[in-house]
């Protein structure tokens, strides 16, 4: 069943689809995957290619449409373009994944289980499952950080239903453990805390004041969960994006309020901070992170692992404070009330070494699609090198390396990147 929808400048119509749980399985469990179409007012009775678009994370949704310049990209897409907007398996309004939903399964290991099939194989078979329905021939592909990874897969598995593919901050690091990826990522990591205290140095004093209360106090969030020094550097996860410094800077400028026997820690600030950090409103991040660099083999809490070869990041009285990235911990399992129920299938996916291959390098190096990727110079998450390594096995593919842009710029200026990326594969540029 579909639904219409109108917003000023455009038409949305919203499709469900049944899908299979495991593919292996194909007349087994069924998901239900949401999908919203979107086309400009003008053009929704014009036979226009598709675009499909795949949200970073992974565990989110798909963006919603506000109008039809937000975000900017779209505005780009839907000139050219009818438009899906898939909300991914897991996230969204596709069979969504929570600590609730997740509750149905009374073992751990049955969880586990449930959660492997949640990685860019199955969404992007998935996403062949809605082309066919909709009996489109060939369409193109836009993925946003882990969407890339995603595309990277769809080139591998079913090349055959991409006219075009298109990747932002999102070329993922082939051929690498996760322990490599770390090993990139914690001194890129370092580097943005250095620029951020040297932007503003008067931070150095607030954030050290705010763990010296937090060592000496029991400190809870609104949501109940303990506010930690852990989960204070935690913040650092928005230094990626173009206006990160700031969010977490104009945080710390209102971390302390005069209470009835003295400072104390705001309420504003705890609310800002839970806020900030999504673990608990999208687990797959938290549960997935780690997993979606694996192909036969464990990942073993990789970012933790990695973390003692840098002791910077470590709390101590003698030096200033770093802020952490996006990095995933086990401690998190315990400290995150809605992330504890799902402790121990954590701990299950950490240490499964079965990981199916998410890439055939046969495959991309035979590569026919019209691929076209953005790589952001000082990106903080997907790390520039490795994903020039990855390219390097992509025929054809032709990358844009720009410093102008942090992790975020689909977001930030998507009308111009993806204008780029459509003239790159065009021949315009």
């Amino acid at each position: 069943m579909s639904i219409t929808h109108r917003l000023p400048g455009l038409v949305l119509t919203d499709h469900e689809f049944q899908v299979p749980l495991d593919y292996s399985q194909p007349d087994g469990a069924r998901l239900t995957l949401f999908a919203r179409e979107v086309v400009s007012v003008g053009k929704a009775a014009a036979h226009l290619p598709w675009l499909v678009f795949l949200q970073g994370g992974p565990g989110f949704g798909a963006p919603r449409p506000i109008d039809p310049d937000t975000p900017g990209w779209l505005k780009r897409a839907t000139q050219d373009y009818r438009v899906l907007l898939f909300d991914q398996r897991g996230t969204g309004r596709s069979t969504p994944i929570s600590y609730q939903s997740l509750a149905r399964f009374q073992a751990p290991q049955a969880q586990a289980d449930y959660l492997k099939l949640f990685r860019a194989d199955n969404i992007v078979r998935d996403a062949e499952w809605i082309r066919q329905e909709l009996k489109i021939d060939r369409w193109s592909v836009l993925g946003q950080s882990f969407g890339g990874f995603c595309v990277t897969t769809y080139l591998s598995i079913a090349p055959a239903g991409l006219r075009e593919a298109f990747m932002t901050g999102g070329l993922p690091p082939i051929d690498h453990h996760p322990d490599d990826v770390y090993r990139a990522t914690y001194p890129r990591v370092r580097e943005k805390n250095r620029l951020y205290f040297e932007r503003y140095p008067d931070d150095v004093e607030r954030v050290r004041d705010v763990v010296t209360y937090l060592l000496k106090h029991e400190v809870c969030l609104p949501c109940g969960d303990p506010l930690t020094p852990q989960r204070f550097q935690q913040l650092g996860a928005s230094f990626g994006l173009s206006d990160g410094f700031e969010l977490v800077h104009y945080l710390l400028e209102e971390a302390f309020v005069d209470g009835a026997d003295g400072q104390e820690i705001s309420y504003t600030f705890l609310r800002g901070v839970e806020n900030a950090l999504h673990f608990d409103t999208n687990p797959i991040y938290a549960l997935l992170h780690e997993p979606l660099y694996c192909e036969g083999l464990a990942s073993c809490w990789s970012a933790e692992r990695i973390r003692t070869e840098f002791p910077e990041f470590a709390v101590t009285s003698d030096r200033p404070v770093l802020f952490a990235g996006e990095m995933v911990y086990p401690w998190m399992f315990d400290q995150y009330q809605t992330l504890r129920p799902l402790k121990a299938a954590a701990h299950l996916l950490a240490q499964f070494d079965g990981w199916p291959q998410l890439y055939d390098r046969g495959v991309l190096q035979q590569n026919t699609v019209p691929t076209a990727a953005a790589l952001y110079y000082n990106d903080m998450y997907v790390d520039r090198l490795l994903s020039e390594e990855t390219a390097a096995q992509i025929k054809g593919i032709q990358v844009w390396v720009t410093s102008e842009y942090e992790h975020n710029g689909l977001r930030a200026d998507g009308e111009k990147i993806l204008g780029r990326l459509i003239e790159m594969v065009r021949g315009e540029v």
